[in-house]
């Protein structure tokens, strides 16, 4: 192997990688999944454990601002997501804020009874809705399409257009402004899970008049396992919503203690419980790594490093089949191929360093971080797999032995 590819001479953001901590004789293409460990946040974690939970104890909530860290990690996000100040809070998880903002969403278009999404979405957010429109027992239908078919789908009926950005199996791109821009046409709402996207490809919610949006903190923003997620109103909503859980972190004075609920103004209505300190201290911790960083270079090398990618794996490994988008801009930052054996292949792989993961039936993704991808690792890595390929080295029983999490 080379030790440097020549697109890698010119990387603007070839000195990042050095703020991660990859394991050596790592290739590591699976930040789509779980984001690398920034080299500074334990040390961050381990002064909110020593000093500020140590030995300011409860003080801390004011003397270190816990309370207001749900709001400022969101404006980190929201920086990253074209939204303004106090539109993004970082709480809960996806599938939490999920249910939250579909249910003020559907609020919001009480005469309509359709929620539309696409067999492109992750699956937590369909599960979502189907129990959501249950629980609200108000004769509510969630209609799934293809996702070339949404636009057409998109009828009077329509409450709320709820759809993954970037598709998780394949990386397929939804264009936001467009399906917005038909939603609201028609009469709905347009609601975005930014899960594939934020901290990936250049967002831009507020100008592309999105309603609403949701995410996770641990794939591309690097927060950590379980970090937590966030949601995003728009302005001319937040003081018509209300959240379905109303917790005391959304009231107007949380420590007045009243006995009635009264929603506080503005994003932080859809909080809802004590906020894990820990967890977020990580995900805002992590965000640092973006500070001097443009969301157009990120783009343009991933861009870069996929189209690399797929050449390298289309010449070197003729035996997959490619499942995402060929065209760069129709996919996010990951890129998908087909193999019948493609679990085995992927574990063949892990064990030789290069680190993806598998989506049933057959998909095997790669996702591509330009913070700590180079083009010399893009190469290297395939051919790691066409020699797993060539030899047929994944055939082997501990390979193909499924574990809980693939």
């Amino acid at each position: 192997m080379t030790s440097q590819h020549p697109a890698d001479t010119a990387d603007v953001l070839a000195s990042k990688k050095q703020a991660f901590q990859i394991p050596d004789g790592v290739i590591y293409l699976d930040g789509n999944s779980l984001g690398v460990l920034p080299k500074h946040v334990p040390a961050r974690i381990a002064q909110v454990i020593n000093e500020e939970w140590g030995n300011s104890l409860i003080r801390a909530w004011n003397t270190h601002s816990w309370i207001d860290l749900p709001a400022r990690t969101g404006d980190r996000i929201g920086k990253l997501i074209g939204a303004p100040a106090g539109t993004v809070v970082a709480c809960d998880s996806t599938s939490v804020n999920v249910f939250k903002v579909l249910s003020a969403a559907l609020a919001l278009r009480p005469m309509r009874k359709v929620i539309l999404s696409d067999n492109g979405n992750f699956p937590t957010d369909l599960y979502v809705a189907s129990g959501l429109k249950q629980l609200l027992d108000k004769g509510h239908k969630l209609k799934v399409v293809d996702p070339e078919a949404v636009k057409d789908a998109i009828g009077e009926d329509v409450a709320v257009v709820m759809l993954t950005q970037v598709d998780y199996r394949t990386g397929r791109v939804h264009d936001m402004a467009d399906i917005t821009r038909a939603a609201h046409e028609a009469g709905a709402l347009a609601m975005w899970d930014l899960a594939h996207s934020a901290g990936a490809i250049p967002v831009d919610l507020h100008g592309a008049g999105a309603d609403f949006a949701v995410g996770c903190g641990y794939k591309y923003l690097n927060g950590g396992p379980g970090a937590p997620a966030f949601l995003y109103v728009a302005p001319e909503h937040q003081d018509k919503v209300t959240s379905p859980l109303t917790g005391w972190m959304g009231h107007e004075a949380p420590f007045a203690f009243d006995l009635d609920y009264r929603p506080v103004s503005g994003i932080s209505r859809m909080t809802v419980g004590t906020p894990a300190i820990l967890a977020l201290s990580s995900l805002h911790a992590a965000l640092d790594v973006f500070e001097d960083v443009d969301m157009a270079d990120i783009r343009r090398k991933s861009v870069s490093l996929s189209e690399l990618f797929i050449a390298e794996v289309e010449a070197k490994c003729p035996q997959l089949e490619l499942a995402s988008p060929r065209d760069p801009n129709a996919r996010g930052s990951q890129v998908s191929f087909r193999f019948k054996e493609g679990y085995a292949v992927m574990q063949a792989l892990i064990d030789r360093g290069v680190i993806g993961d598998f989506r049933a039936p057959d998909v095997m993704r790669f996702g591509f971080t330009p913070l700590y991808l180079s083009h010399q690792d893009i190469v290297d890595a395939v051919e790691i797999l066409k020699d797993i390929l060539d030899t047929e080295s994944w055939n082997r029983p501990e390979f193909k032995t499924r574990a809980k999490v693939t």
